[in-house]
């Protein structure tokens, strides 16, 4: 009964503290400094963060978890940033208030002109749901107007859309990636958004919150993305739908019926901006302590070290975007259970700590590493994924994105009640925040994955209950992605400690025993991992 004390006799007995909240204070405080530069990819600010990360790693004990002795993985990252020019859809758009573009095509100017607009309702094509939004519409050459979420966000009973998608849970198909993605798979020039708050889960402050530059993978010859993609900001969206002789409200119904057909506006669209391009190289960092009886099999940690750099003033004239909680926070928790496990007994399985970069701008860094694995998710036992915690004190629960995936959830309500908590699912499910972090990009190939992410919802706070909870939520949405996401020295970061603890607890398990989570029946990543079953007898 060594080791780990067989993980608390496997998530069974009482839980110790084993983080110390203090020192996640400090790390955030020094990643969070202005030094850092707000850590954007391809930046001195990077070559500080990854020197300083690689240092830590090295001053902990580990070993380097990349090829041939690395501490990294480089990610080739092409970066964009729309100039001034005009843009027009039967009136002027300005840029930041009625419609938000960037593109991800390295090309010197972003020019479409008199390109017909065509509403798709939600873009939707599940053939597996009996659904197609598209019904053979030509979008060669076309702006793809799209409405945010899936089908069946704001249903009523009766409608051929309810529970379809999963109620109000977002599916894939409510994601802006994928309608980006689908109207470049059909042609389109451009792609665009039609944003409410409610639907995308956040506020146009935070649509706007990159200012136009934007970040994408090099890609291989034919894999093309629109020249043009983002947001229309709501108000703007239904005075040109009116124009064009719509209601949006109307269309909003409409697009939630099977019979639904896409719309061609009146309008065309229209825009010629300047566009600063680069490539840039990048940099996951990885580290590891290899196993002892299986170290092929591997049980990986995560978060993303890279936050939004410098932009322009805001009220205070403050520029850099520290992303203190997002993700500076996740990544000094991925440190501290590394140290945690490096002064513990040798693992059975291997332990990577993996710090992504560009997940701000699309999950870049971990999409990289899932496209080119250095341990095959075949073998992959588990990815645990930190992505902002709480800083307002103990909870008596934690919150669980995507309820229902797989049987790592198990695992966090044992290590929960071992704790004294319990498990509370997300709270708004439509905001799609499973599909929203690096850990994603493994769950694509099929790994079993588990989020802890404090935005799912409010929570039950020791000193204040729920209402505490959601006072703490209400002000840091606040600072979602602006400057205000800073490292204060008031953070009570005893919750943050202990959801790190559980990551501990379900991690030192999976290091010590022969267990492989699975999918759920239902997780569209269950079929997925059957491929590669006979891989893990």
């Amino acid at each position: 009964m060594k080791r780990w004390v067989l993980a608390a006799a496997l998530l069974g007995a009482p839980a110790a503290a084993q983080t110390d909240p203090q020192r996640l204070s400090d790390d955030v405080k020094t990643l969070a400094s202005d030094a850092f530069e707000g850590r954007a990819p391809g930046t001195a600010g990077e070559t500080r963060t990854v020197d300083w990360l690689v240092a830590r790693f090295k001053a902990l004990g580990l070993q380097p978890g990349g090829r041939n002795g690395s501490w990294t993985q480089g990610v080739p990252l092409v970066r964009t940033r729309l100039g001034a020019g005009s843009i027009t859809a039967g009136v002027p758009l300005v840029q930041g208030r009625d419609i938000y573009l960037s593109t991800v095509r390295p090309v010197d100017r972003a020019t479409i002109a008199n390109a017909p607009m065509v509403f798709v309702g939600y873009g939707v094509a599940a053939p597996e749901r009996g659904w197609d939004d598209f019904k053979g519409v030509d979008l060669k050459g076309k702006v793809a107007v799209f409405l945010v979420n899936d089908p069946d966000f704001g249903a009523a009973p009766g409608e051929d859309a309810a529970g379809t998608f999963g109620d109000r849970r977002m599916t894939y198909y409510g994601r802006w990636t994928f309608k980006f993605e689908e109207a470049a798979r059909r042609g389109a020039i451009a792609a665009l958004i039609v944003h409410d708050t409610p639907g995308a889960g956040y506020g146009w402050s935070t649509v706007t919150a990159p200012q136009g530059e934007n970040y994408d993978i090099v890609r291989r010859p034919g894999d093309t993305r629109v020249l043009l993609q983002g947001w229309l900001e709501g108000g703007a969206a239904a005075r040109l739908f009116a124009a064009s002789g719509h209601d949006l409200a109307a269309l909003r119904t409409a697009a939630r019926r099977r019979g639904f057909r896409p719309i061609a506006l009146k309008q065309t669209f229209s825009a010629d901006l300047a566009v600063e391009h680069a490539r840039a190289e990048s940099r996951n960092v990885l580290a590891k302590l290899s196993g002892g009886r299986h170290p092929d099999e591997v049980v990986m940690f995560g978060a993303h070290w890279d936050a939004y750099g410098k932009g322009a003033p805001d009220g205070q004239g403050r520029t850099i975007r520290t992303g203190a909680n997002d993700d500076a926070l996740g990544t000094a928790g991925v440190l501290d259970l590394a140290r945690q496990f490096a002064r513990g007994p040798r693992p059975d399985r291997t332990l990577v700590f993996a710090l992504w970069t560009g997940e701000e701008r699309g999950l870049l860094g971990s999409e990289t590493y899932a496209v080119d694995p250095v341990y095959p998710a075949a073998k992959t036992v588990a990815n645990l994924t930190l992505d902002i915690l709480q800083t307002a004190g103990p909870a008596r629960d934690v919150l669980l994105v995507g309820n229902g995936q797989n049987t790592l959830e198990d695992d966090l309500a044992a290590a929960a009640r071992a704790q004294g908590r319990t498990v509370t699912p997300e709270a708004l499910p439509e905001r799609g925040l499973f599909y929203r972090a690096d850990h994603f990009s493994l769950a694509r190939r099929g790994v079993p994955t588990l989020l802890l992410m404090a935005i799912s919802g409010a929570p039950d706070l020791v000193a204040g209950g729920r209402s505490a909870g959601q006072a703490w939520l209400d002000g840091y949405m606040r600072c979602y992605h602006q400057t205000c996401d800073a490292w204060d020295q008031g953070w009570d970061l005893r919750g943050a400690a202990q959801d790190v603890d559980l990551f501990h607890a379900i991690g030192a398990r999976l290091a010590t025993t022969r267990a492989w989570p699975r999918w759920r029946d239902g997780s569209e990543f269950k079929a997925v991992r059957a491929e590669t079953e006979g891989e893990r007898r």
